[in-house]
């Protein structure tokens, strides 16, 4: 724990040089690996070595403490947090997003994913929709891409024309040195990766139906357009890289890399202190005197019709009793439902098995 204990002090440091800057990242705050992670500056792009688990968890485990703390001290100063993440599909924004949430209270910590914009909103000031969820007092607020879709999907998809995205670029810089200039903390994160790596978690995400969702039409698309999205990207940094709220670019070819050097320099980026409260003893339990609970009601629920007593049935039929009544038509996945539901009616399943019974409360 006492390579977290200079966090703080660093803060105050890395704040004095950025704002020295002239020209958007000054050398000093230009984002790099932690100390204990410089091995992966050795490496070239896509080429180093994957960091191990348990050493990974670990870490994790102690930035994660670290990240109560900074909450905890938040919401006692009244602080206000906005952290954006940006960067390539399938680069790992979400997976850093929740890594940081985990161990937070939801409470003061919102996570914040638009999705296309109504035609109502459409009509209001760009940045509108999302001032509406920027944090109070004491709360943080992580943008899982932001207005800078304006100036990324938007413009390379033409999901806006040319004088939108000028006046974006001329807007963007002014809008957030208010947003500074009000107290609040703006940091700004580009996950950046390989397309390569990019091109297998994108394979990977379509072998694996509980993840398939992650992947859009729209990330397929943007596979043809790399060029087009790394020379919007570039225009962009050219014009919003101020040293009010520079950019940040976190190399994710590694996932566990990319998340922990991530949560080291949000950490080191807010002055917090230690305000975590003592522990509290828990005194014995209070007896319940002479009051008896009355037993619970419970209601029977009988066999719904099909196909929901199919997947009942189904569900059972590792069961002995099961197999001893259930037909072997059951276990054909070829059945036609009409002659299923007929050997169901013939086969007349006990009626033990045909109760659920559910306690209410």
């Amino acid at each position: 724990m006492g390579k977290h204990k200079t966090i703080a002090k660093q803060a105050d440091k890395d704040r004095d040089l950025s704002s020295k800057s002239s020209c958007g990242l000054d050398p000093g705050d230009v984002y790099r690996p932690a100390p204990i992670l410089d091995d992966l500056a050795a490496h070239p792009e896509g080429a180093s070595i994957k960091l191990d688990r348990k050493f990974y968890e670990s870490e994790l485990k102690e930035l994660q403490v670290e990240l109560v703390k900074m909450q905890y001290w938040i919401k006692h100063a009244g602080y206000r947090l906005i952290i954006l993440f940006e960067g390539r599909d399938a680069a790992g924004k979400g997976g850093t997003i929740k890594r940081i949430t985990e161990p937070l209270n939801p409470r003061g910590c919102n996570v914040v994913a638009l999705g296309t914009p109504s035609d109502q909103q459409k009509s209001q000031w760009f940045f509108q929709r999302y001032v509406e969820n920027f944090p109070s007092a004491g709360e943080i607020v992580l943008f899982d891409r932001s207005w800078y879709n304006r100036a990324g999907v938007e413009k390379v998809m033409g999901f806006c024309t040319p004088a939108q995205v000028e006046e974006f670029m001329l807007s963007a810089p002014e809008f957030e040195r208010m947003v500074v200039r009000s107290g609040i903390t703006l940091l700004k994160y580009w996950f950046s990766v390989s397309d390569d790596e990019q091109e297998a978690r994108f394979r990977s995400r379509l072998q694996d139906p509980a993840r398939r969702w992650k992947l859009s039409p729209m990330d397929l698309e943007s596979r043809d357009r790399w060029v087009d999205f790394s020379r919007a990207k570039d225009e962009m940094f050219a014009h919003t890289n101020i040293p009010e709220a520079p950019w940040f670019t976190v190399e994710a070819n590694d996932k566990r890399r990319a998340r922990l050097n991530c949560i080291r320099h949000l950490l080191s980026k807010v002055p917090y202190e230690d305000m975590t409260p003592e522990a509290i003893e828990l005194p014995p339990r209070k007896g319940s005197g002479d009051y008896q609970r009355p037993p619970p009601q419970r209601t029977v629920f009988r066999a719904q019709p099909l196909p929901l007593i199919v997947e009942f049935l189904m569900a059972l039929e590792a069961d002995v009793s099961a197999r001893a009544w259930m037909p072997e038509l059951m276990r054909s996945s070829s059945t036609s439902l009409r002659r299923l539901e007929q050997e169901l009616a013939a086969a007349r399943p006990p009626e033990e098995l045909l109760r659920c019974p559910i306690a209410v409360y």
